[in-house]
């Protein structure tokens, strides 16, 4: 007789909510403290979440310069998806619209300036810059007048520095400037 083997199933959030159901506050807090030991991106998220440090922003930062300003000299390559995840990784930490903005913003400016900086051309790398520039363009037109008029003149500068670059980049940020009604 040939029995069947069980299936084994990964576990989920729900297996780990009723596990974590059975801890104390003591227990609790050891496992926070050892993820927090575990990871920068966990002590990031912490950080983050519970607004401590000075700039929570930094972490993502470093790493979304790292993967889209990479040292050349060091034959390090660029990487859309890891930028990217840095700041969906800061928005589950947060959700600030502030920062996400400023995330976004950051992105493109790196983004841009790498490519003016070495000459850089991609396809892949110009349509994610602007898919970034139109959510960072949406994004900020909806914060109060002093933080928006700051993150739409740094977009206005990437517009700028992008119509040199080909692709329709420039053309592009040029309609999405007019479409979300932000003046030359």
């Amino acid at each position: 007789m040939v029995t069947a083997k069980p299936k084994t199933t990964s576990p989920t959030w729900i297996d780990v909510k009723a596990k974590v159901a059975d801890f104390d506050r003591a227990g609790l807090l050891g496992v926070l403290q050892d993820l927090y030991a575990g990871s920068k991106d966990n002590q990031a998220f912490l950080h983050a979440r519970f607004g401590l440090g000075v700039d929570a922003l930094e972490p993502y930062k470093v790493i979304i310069n790292r993967w889209l300003w990479p040292d050349v000299l060091k034959d390090q390559s660029t990487s859309v998806s890891r930028a990217k995840k840095a700041i969906a990784d800061y928005k589950r930490a947060t959700g600030q619209p502030e920062g996400l903005a400023e995330l976004m913003v950051f992105y493109c400016e790196c983004a841009a300036g790498f490519s003016h900086s070495v000459g850089y051309e991609d396809g892949v790398y110009f349509d994610a810059l602007m898919s970034m520039f139109e959510q960072a363009l949406k994004l900020s037109v909806t914060l109060p007048v002093d933080q928006r008029d700051v993150l739409l003149d740094r977009l206005d500068d990437i517009r700028r520095i992008s119509n040199d670059f080909g692709y329709g980049l420039g053309d592009g940020m040029n309609t999405l400037f007019a479409k979300h009604g932000v003046d030359d």
